[in-house]
């Protein structure tokens, strides 16, 4: 049995992180206090810890690819990618995913079409604040990161197809009108 240092409570030793330097071979602070202190330090500034992986990444290539090979060897970036990434990157969880889709009659929100073999969707958010607006196929994606997310410059490129649908200048087979 130990005292941690930070809480005050006496735990058995595998409540403890193994250190070579301590006297007793363990660390002062309970795993549960060690692991609130980095993720208040990483909440106060997380690009430390980025850079410090990033670092490690350029320094050990090959122990790196050779972790990353296991990882995708293992099977569990298969099972929980999709989840993880709507979690990581826009905050949705899979559920919430499924009711904005049901929300959009199962389509995409610009075009409607639906899922299948040749379609995926995405999830549409805004780059400056990161609010999730909606889910779109492949193609209207990409379409909205073409022209800039401006809806002004969305105007305009409606305006000019309206207008050259109307009114052709040069016909389309080259010859004269």
């Amino acid at each position: 049995m130990k005292k941690c240092s930070k809480c005050g409570e006496l735990k058995p030793f595998d409540n403890f992180y193994k250190a070579k330097g301590m006297r007793d071979g363990y660390r002062s602070d309970c795993k549960t206090c060690n692991l609130a202190a980095k993720v208040a330090r990483n909440a106060a500034d997380p690009e430390v810890n980025r850079r410090r992986v990033k670092r490690w990444q350029q320094e050990n290539p090959d122990r790196y690819r050779a972790r990353l090979d296991a990882y995708k060897q293992s099977g569990k970036k298969k099972i929980s990618d999709r989840k993880s990434h709507l979690k990581r990157k826009f905050g949705l969880t899979q559920a919430e995913y499924d009711e904005l889709l049901e929300l959009q009659d199962g389509g995409c929100a610009i075009c409607g079409e639906l899922p299948g073999e040749r379609v995926s969707l995405h999830v549409d958010h805004d780059h400056l604040t990161g609010e999730v607006r909606g889910i779109l196929c492949v193609r209207c994606n990409n379409a909205l990161g073409l022209f800039r997310e401006d809806p002004a410059l969305l105007t305009e490129a409606a305006h000019y197809l309206v207008f050259h649908r109307r009114t052709r200048l040069v016909p389309l087979t080259g010859d004269p009108v």
